[in-house]
């Protein structure tokens, strides 16, 4: 994803990005719904609006094409709520199965939320649970019921518009979304400048339900290895801490909430203004000066 600046003489700017996923769930529809969320999210989290999108599929040679058609249509359903234009797209073969879409979106350059720029002092506001990817895990492992799966894959389809039409409104420091670099990943983006640590802590953090059985069960994917290997040692844990629970902080998410930083005082009149628009916002941390590591989680 990269910003264009000054494109024209108003000053606007080109967002452009492209993401594409697996499946998530059996249903072609919805995983289309989920799989165009996904792309449209990383324009939302850069306080931009979409306005265009190209499909991008990768799809086997023994895919149904009422598989296929019904993909399309469950991510054109989405597009056509974020009022977004679909202007074509492109299909390949190959082995596995994978869509998504190439997003053109437009912000203000003076206005942009970038992912670096936390502030001692500010609060960490997420605006969607956390646990798809466990929650994945298990249904394809049997352990999820259809209920559980049902309640996570309606967030999953949820745009994050919302969430960013409302936070235009407030000074936002930094803001990312959470996805494949779960929530330990995409956070210690916000610190990658240096002068400042996020301290998280775990009893706020909003969590699918089934998902946090699953961890204690010792259920894990290969995402969540990965994202272990690669930020453990950026982080601190508080004894407290239970295993379980940092699970969910390394577990990869696929079309997660917004994870913003904005000053302390506005969060409460923030958090307020989102649920009033039913985004299920939290406030799961705070910002502090440079500590021993980047990130701190607590109980």
């Amino acid at each position: 994803m990269f910003l264009v600046r000054d494109l024209t003489d108003s000053g606007t700017g080109l967002v452009q990005t492209v993401d594409l996923i697996t499946p998530l769930v059996d249903d072609p529809e919805l995983f289309g719904q989920i799989a165009a969320a996904n792309a449209l999210s990383d324009v939302y989290a850069m306080g931009g609006r979409p306005i265009t999108a190209l499909n991008v599929c990768v799809f086997p040679k023994e895919l149904e094409p009422a598989a296929a058609r019904a993909i399309l249509a469950g991510a054109n359903q989405k597009l056509a709520e974020a009022d977004t234009a679909l202007l074509g797209g492109h299909t390949v073969r190959g082995p596995e199965l994978l869509f998504g879409l190439s997003v053109t979106g437009i912000v203000d350059p003076t206005r942009i939320w970038r992912n670096v720029g936390a502030r001692p002092g500010d609060g960490l506001i997420l605006t969607k649970p956390l646990g798809s990817g466990l929650l994945a895990t298990g249904y394809r492992r049997g352990l999820v019921s259809a209920e559980e799966l049902a309640t996570c894959a309606w967030h999953l389809t949820t745009l994050n518009r919302r969430a960013a039409e409302v936070l235009t409104a407030f000074p936002v420091s930094a803001a990312t979304d959470v996805t494949g670099f779960g929530l330990i990943g995409h956070s210690l983006g916000m610190t990658r400048h240096g002068g400042v640590s996020l301290h998280i802590d775990c009893r706020r953090l909003p969590i699918y339900d089934g998902a946090l059985r699953l961890a204690a069960a010792h259920v894990t994917c290969g995402g969540a290895r990965n994202n272990r290997q690669a930020f453990a040692s950026l982080v601190a844990v508080h004894p407290d801490v239970t295993e379980a629970l940092c699970e969910l902080l390394y577990d990869p998410q696929t079309s997660g909430g917004l994870l913003l930083a904005l000053p302390a005082e506005r969060c409460e009149e923030a958090i307020s203004a989102l649920r009033s628009a039913s985004v299920p916002a939290a406030l799961i941390g705070e910002v502090t000066k440079s500590t021993s590591h980047p990130l701190y989680a607590y109980c």
